[in-house]
């Protein structure tokens, strides 16, 4: 019965992981292809240094150290899983024992980072919610955002408890000698929870034992389902989307190929200018303005967000009170994708305009402009998350499609035009501040 359940269990979880997932690549695939520049070895490079080795985090080495313990806490504890499988598959227990003192070694390893990570969610739990951390407080943090961050810090607390627990009442049932509890493993942690079951009956510490297990189970499977649609996809997508972050230097842009092609084609006194495309397709629209103009690589990076606020602290804008703030970008982004999805599901698949964009109905011309374009975001980001990409694209549409841009853009626009330079003189008295 206990196994049958499990299985039920496991295959509830498996199904909408995999819908969920099939949710979020067909809403990244929605962005238009690009070509990928660079060698692959410093693409992997990238890869290890960043996501799995945590190398950005480390500029603000508290809350690194502290990440790093629920990082690895998270990796090598749910090795657990592999024997939690075996064990709910088949009704065993403690399959892998067989092991030894490799086993031992194992199961002590566990408990002291389950310790640790312990530590780490109390100590973060006290940073965004006694600590008044201007980043974790800011406007785009809404209901959900806080309690998003809130609830998979108190999961672990609850499953790195149950985890101890679970272990400490094994422990006692191999001290009585109860059938199929063989004295196994240490518990370096768990065995100072001792003093407080000495005292239980047998039947109550089986009890405990199982329900500790079956909580564990219960709320590993849940976790997975749950980080699919929270902030805390990026555990998975940080991989994917540090390598195919960008390689090229940080203030590298893109030309646009429709903008190539019609300077090549003045260039050309063969060209015919109002020839169609050789391949037909309909000419690209200038910049972005909703996310099928972004790139896939941008999108992802949407939904690859961590939600830190490392990027809006840094930003000289959002620091002089000005109303950008690049995470909102990214959380933006990605709402828009998530509205979009759900519309397309309730239509088939297909997608029906619903009269919305991304700029207007989500980002607001204000905050595009206010970037400085210094790529102090993306220098903080901890998952290299690019979102003065997605902030250039918005506004090449805003000045080509739309012809938008501030007053004093405009004055800049006409100054090189007629001047050559952004100033209002002309090239015969750039040089008379000298003598004034």
């Amino acid at each position: 019965m206990a196994q049958i359940a499990f299985l039920i269990l496991l295959s509830i979880a498996a199904f909408f992981v995999v819908k969920r997932f099939r949710f979020v690549r067909r809403n990244i695939l929605l962005g238009r292809k690009i070509s990928l520049e660079g060698d692959k070895k410093d693409r992997w490079d990238t890869m290890f240094l960043v996501a799995l080795g945590q190398g950005k985090m480390f500029t603000r080495p508290l809350a690194a150290i502290m990440h790093l313990f629920i990082y690895v806490g998270f990796v090598i504890i749910n090795i657990e899983i592999i024997e939690i499988l075996i064990d709910g598959i088949f009704g065993t227990h403690r399959v892998l024992s067989f092991l030894g003192p490799v086993y031992s070694f194992l199961i002590a390893s566990f408990e002291i980072l389950a310790l640790l990570v312990l530590v780490a969610c109390v100590v973060f739990l006290a940073r965004r919610n006694i600590i008044n951390i201007k980043r974790f407080h800011m406007r785009e943090m809404t209901s959900w955002p806080k309690s998003d961050a809130n609830l998979i810090l108190i999961a672990e607390v609850f499953i790195m408890s149950a985890f101890l627990l679970m272990n400490a009442s094994d422990q006692q049932l191999q001290k009585l000698g109860v059938d199929h509890y063989a004295a196994v493993g240490s518990y370096p942690v768990s065995s100072l929870l001792l003093p407080l079951i000495e005292g239980w009956s047998e039947s109550t510490l089986i009890f405990v034992e199982r329900f500790t297990w079956w909580f564990h189970i219960v709320a590993i499977f849940a976790f997975m389902v749950y980080i699919t649609y929270s902030k805390h996809l990026h555990i998975i997508l940080a991989f994917p989307n540090t390598y195919y972050s960008k390689l090229q230097p940080a203030g590298y842009l893109d030309n646009l190929e429709s903008v190539t092609r019609e300077v090549k084609l003045m260039l050309d006194p063969n060209a015919d200018p109002f020839s169609a495309p050789a391949d037909g397709a309909t000419p690209a629209r200038f910049g972005a303005k909703d996310v099928f103009d972004l790139s896939w690589v941008q999108l992802m990076g949407a939904y690859s967000c961590t939600e830190c606020g490392r990027c809006t602290s840094e930003c000289p804008a959002n620091q002089t009170g000005k109303l950008l703030s690049p995470r909102k970008i990214m959380m933006d982004t990605r709402d828009r994708m998530e509205e979009i999805g759900k519309i397309m599901d309730a239509n088939g698949g297909e997608w029906k305009d619903d009269g919305k964009a991304l700029i207007g109905n989500f980002i607001t011309e204000e905050e595009l402009w206010a970037c400085t374009s210094c790529n102090a975001c993306t220098q903080a980001c901890p998952v290299n998350i690019n979102p003065l990409e997605i902030i250039i694209d918005l506004r090449r549409y805003l000045i080509l499609e739309e012809s938008k841009s501030p007053e004093s853009i405009k004055v800049m626009f006409t100054n090189i035009e007629n001047n050559g330079a952004p100033w209002a003189f002309p090239a015969s008295e750039r040089a008379a501040w000298r003598n004034a």
